[in-house]
């Protein structure tokens, strides 16, 4: 074979071997970002800031507690911001996410809360885990307290006939049960359950905070605050913007005051079945409530 015929099979293969190598490239991308949403800086050596967002109402942790714990195993993230904008939620879901916070402080990694719109109760809950808080001037913040309801329809269902058999082992067994009124002995043990709870939210913000219990028992009456008024009482540490939350971590974590972030991409709902659910009203809000009563560390509503 002629010297021109081999430098032909050479360029063959090495083009093949291009391609081949650019292929199992694309594929490796499409299963870091299809197994956890995590792009290829989850490999990268060089510093980062991780932002998770922190969004409408804390029905669920497990999406804000696996972020938290990949970015904790992830040695190129040095500090997390979490840009929080929820009026709170679940007490048990915000916990999580408190302890999931406390964690990956204990890992060395400093975190930032950075206030949206609204970071009030469970989403203030949340922001006392932090290192820092900062909150714009015009956030709403605060509304530390506990609240816990159902709808009745003892009155309705009398008026169109419809009644309700319940057999239960146990006289507290169906609380909530909408066809008739809360005994006395329920509401006791409903305002015991919740007073325990909002000891729980208080001492929190007590021991993050910094503050006497008495001081904090006085605002946690579940007012809320502006950003600007948060910073008087010493529930926020200063007023900023995401910018700015962004700015400190990359001081602190010694990656300089322009940082490159990392975060989690947004996966995409069917635009069929966001068609679907936006034709018949139901939006993401009404989706997510659920069907029985629990307790919430919730702005209400």
């Amino acid at each position: 074979m002629s010297k021109t015929g081999n430098k032909i099979i050479i360029g063959i293969v090495i083009f093949s071997g291009i391609i081949f190598i650019m292929f199992a490239f694309i594929i490796f991308i499409s299963v870091v970002r299809s197994s956890d949403g995590y792009f290829l800086d989850k490999y990268s050596l060089a510093g980062r800031v991780a932002i998770i967002d922190v969004k409408g109402v804390i029905d669920d942790s497990e999406d804000i507690v696996r972020q938290l714990d990949n970015y904790e195993d992830d040695s190129s993230v040095k500090a997390l911001i979490l840009r929080i904008d929820t009026p709170g939620g679940g007490v048990a879901a915000s916990q999580e996410i408190y302890d999931g916070i406390l964690k990956i402080k204990d890992s060395g990694k400093y975190v930032i809360a950075s206030m949206g719109s609204i970071a009030a109760s469970g989403g203030y809950y949340i922001a006392c885990a932090a290192d820092t808080i900062l909150a714009n001037p015009g956030s709403l913040t605060g509304s530390i307290g506990v609240i816990f309801s159902f709808p009745t329809f003892e009155k309705l269902m009398k008026t169109v006939g419809i009644e309700l058999e319940v057999f239960k082992a146990g006289e507290l067994k169906d609380l909530g049960n909408y066809s008739r009124e809360v005994t006395p002995e329920e509401r006791r043990m409903v305002q015991a359950a919740i007073d325990d709870t909002y000891d729980q939210f208080i001492n929190v913000v007590s021991e993050t905070r910094n503050l006497e219990l008495e001081e904090v028992r006085k605002i946690a009456d579940g007012s809320i605050f502006t950003g600007r008024q948060a910073l008087d009482l010493g529930l926020i540490d200063e007023l900023g913007t995401l910018d700015d939350a962004i700015s400190m971590a990359g001081v602190l974590a010694d990656l300089g005051d322009d940082p490159r972030t990392i975060k989690e991409r947004i996966r995409r709902k069917p635009l069929l079945w966001e068609y679907a659910k936006n034709l018949v009203g139901l939006g993401d809000d009404v989706l997510n409530n659920r069907l029985w009563p629990y307790i919430e560390y919730r702005y209400s509503y």
